[in-house]
């Protein structure tokens, strides 16, 4: 975000997030290790493996700062709770905020990339189904298109099942229904599929056994089988699958020019000559001009804002 905390004084601030993505979301600025009041700048640290324990050391001193921090992340991780977050961006490499793959050293021998941040264990064990990224693995334009459509299908999904109160008098929050859940379900299938044909097919035999299933255990099953299957990166394959299963909507409604415009835009894609927005922005142009109303109510012909450009890139 460009604020001073790194242990050297300086700052990694990242355009797109704070310019681009900025526009859309509310961040909320955390620093584990200032925040734990390892101060600014600071001696550098590393995790080190101890007898098969993590510990957070500084560099030279060796001084440990693994409770003062763990105490510190079990706490900050317990107030975050409150701020009804819909993704999380933690730091590369960050023995603190780091995902994957952080170095943790050893007596002797090499480093091992088998390490994630402190901070960064408390926060996945608390939210398992919040979307997780890495600033730096966000540079890969699949990766980055994968992490903000689960910010906004993660925030859909929690107004769904905990919907804030429609208005300033404090009215109840509405309680959501099996119809509710089914209308979520239907207008995010083609985003599912996408991405896991098998999730696909998983939720569509949940959703329909939704009546006989405990609200609690349904919320549960659904939100982990949805999150999971967004999760998974939607390869130019299984997009072609779903290009084509629209494109299906289709077969009595153009003419032969038409349709073939329409193959060769999804035929382009598949080849790699042009990004997943052409044949997309095609078939949006067709739904709209057939008012095709299924296909119109789909997630997946705009799961993120447009001015983000995402599918200009993958």
């Amino acid at each position: 975000m460009g604020k001073a905390v790194r242990y050297d004084g300086g700052h990694k601030r990242d355009a797109f997030l704070i310019d681009t993505f900025g526009q859309f979301v509310e961040w909320v600025p955390v620093c584990p290790e200032v925040e734990a009041g390892f101060g600014t700048p600071r001696p550098a640290m590393r995790l080190v493996s101890d007898d098969g324990r993590l510990r957070l050391l500084t560099i030279g001193a060796g001084a440990d700062l693994t409770a003062p921090m763990e105490r510190y992340a079990r706490r900050r991780v317990a107030q975050l709770d409150g701020d009804d977050l819909c993704g999380y961006v933690l730091k590369k490499g960050s023995p603190s905020c780091g995902l994957e793959r952080v170095k943790v050293y050893a007596t002797n021998g090499m480093p091992l990339r088998t390490g994630q941040g402190l901070f960064a264990t408390q926060l996945v064990e608390r939210f398992p189904h919040l979307p997780v990224e890495e600033e730096g693995r966000l540079a890969d334009p699949r990766l980055r298109d994968n992490f903000i459509e689960r910010v906004f299908a993660y925030a859909r999904l929690r107004a769904l099942f905990n919907p804030r109160p429609g208005s300033a008098d404090d009215r109840p929050r509405k309680r959501w229904t099996t119809g509710d859940l089914v209308r979520f379900h239907t207008v995010h299938k083609l985003t599912v599929m996408a991405h896991s044909p098998q999730a696909y097919r998983e939720m569509g035999r949940l959703v329909a056994e939704a009546a006989g299933t405990p609200r609690a255990d349904l919320v549960e099953r659904y939100t982990d089988r949805f999150m999971s299957a967004l999760a998974i990166i939607a390869t130019p394959r299984r997009h072609v699958n779903v290009l084509q299963h629209m494109a299906g909507y289709f077969k009595h409604r153009l003419d032969a020019g038409s349709k073939a415009e329409l193959a060769g835009a999804i035929e382009d894609y598949r080849n790699g000559l042009v990004p997943l927005i052409v044949p997309i922005t095609l078939l949006r142009h067709h739904v709209r001009v057939h008012d095709v109303s299924y296909l119109a109510g789909q997630v997946y012909l705009e799961p993120h804002p447009k001015e983000l450009m995402l599918r200009n890139h993958v």
